[in-house]
């Protein structure tokens, strides 16, 4: 992640952020900045503009591909985007996933320019609830606008801002001295340390193959270096969902929630959406009066439900479903459990345990070798 200001730029990596930035000539020499905005776009069907960096610059646009200008370059800003002004504040390429096809929006004071990246046509909207953004950026799915040292969450659609915000940027996308994990978010406590070495109560690989781990109502991502520095609220990707969750899996595009006897369904796509009529009682729902674990496998219609010390199979294309005989597991208890191309994972304590397949860990007579939860997958400190 690159972060200009100034005639300067400074970089973020696994490591941390650098600590000084460096003159923007170093990188891009016909450029001496400062910089109004920048993004990236990674358009797959278009191989001259993949991983292209814009640098955009009073009336003016740099686009470079492998440190080198693009032929063209710099040229008007209109003219490599018609309809999109000069003076600009900030810009921020919108995914598909998220936006309904390829889309750049670009922000002037409380004006927003969505710009059409396939029909190349700009819509121009007014979020006066947002205000002016000093940068704007894409961060695992979620769309920020940057104002000052505070920074907010919006919805690429509509510009709506959830509650919650604004929050301090030096407490979450740049690590500053004196903030972070052990100075910030008091009330989260140990909970909210990735580190700490507290178990998790719910383990999820969804369909798209994001990690995520929750504990004491926040969550963490495990697939991305980049998140795993950061607990987040879960609110934060699954809209309304209150207190702490037992157990997760997900199946056909969906999330499944698993708070006690109640079940949570929330849509994947542009988001996380919950599925209207939902809490169900876990009983009417998956067959099962209570999980403290749950998991799919990649390409597979059928859960394992964990409780205690057995495990049952679940047909998760039968209706009313029903769950099948007890099966012994070589553990007596897991905080939480998932499947992956690699391997089933069982998580307790401060440790997982992994194994190659469903049917490795029903014939194994002794838990597989542990391994360190913080150590191996968040990277902390030995």
């Amino acid at each position: 992640m690159l972060f200009f200001r100034g005639k300067a730029v400074w970089e973020t990596s696994p490591r941390g952020p650098q600590p000084y930035g460096h003159p923007l000539a170093e990188s891009w020499l016909e450029l001496e900045g400062p910089v109004d905005a920048a993004l990236r776009i990674h358009r797959r069907q278009h191989p001259e503009e993949h991983q292209s960096l814009y640098l955009f610059q009073g009336e003016q646009v740099w686009a470079y591909a492998g440190g080198q200008l693009r032929p063209g370059f710099p040229r008007r800003i209109g003219d490599e985007f018609p309809g999109v002004p000069g003076g600009l504040d900030a810009a921020v390429e919108c995914h598909p996933e998220e936006c309904g096809g390829e889309t750049i929006l670009f922000f002037k004071g409380d004006q927003v320019f969505s710009f059409d990246l396939a029909l190349r046509v700009t819509k121009q909207h007014t979020w006066p609830w947002l205000g002016p953004c000093d940068a704007a950026l894409r961060w695992l799915e979620r769309y920020y606008c940057l104002q000052g040292t505070s920074f907010q969450r919006f919805d690429p659609l509509t510009g709506k801002v959830p509650p919650g915000y604004p929050r301090d940027l030096r407490d979450y996308f740049i690590p500053c001295p004196g903030r972070g994990h052990s100075h910030r978010n008091a009330s989260w406590g140990d909970a909210g340390d990735r580190c700490s070495g507290l178990p998790f109560q719910a383990v999820i690989s969804d369909d798209t193959g994001r990690i995520y781990a929750f504990r004491g109502g926040l969550l963490f991502r495990l697939d991305s270096w980049r998140d795993g520095w950061h607990a987040w609220p879960q609110g934060h990707s699954w809209p309304g969902l209150q207190g702490e969750v037992d157990a997760a899996f997900a199946w056909d595009g969906r999330t499944y929630l698993i708070q006690g006897s109640q079940v949570s369904i929330y849509l994947s796509g542009q988001g996380h959406r919950q599925v209207e009529g939902y809490p169900k009682a876990l009983q009417d729902e998956l067959g099962v009066p209570v999980a403290d674990a749950a998991f799919t496998c990649p390409g597979s219609a059928e859960l394992y439900v964990i409780a205690g010390d057995r495990m049952r199979r679940v047909d998760l294309t039968q209706m009313p479903r029903h769950a099948g005989e007890l099966l012994q597991l070589p553990h007596d208890g897991v905080d939480g459990a998932m499947c992956t191309a690699d391997g089933v994972f069982l998580f307790r304590g401060d440790s997982y345990y992994q194994y190659r397949s469903v049917d490795e860990l029903l014939g194994a007579r002794l838990p597989a070798p542990h391994k360190s939860i913080a150590i191996d997958l968040f990277r902390c400190p030995q």
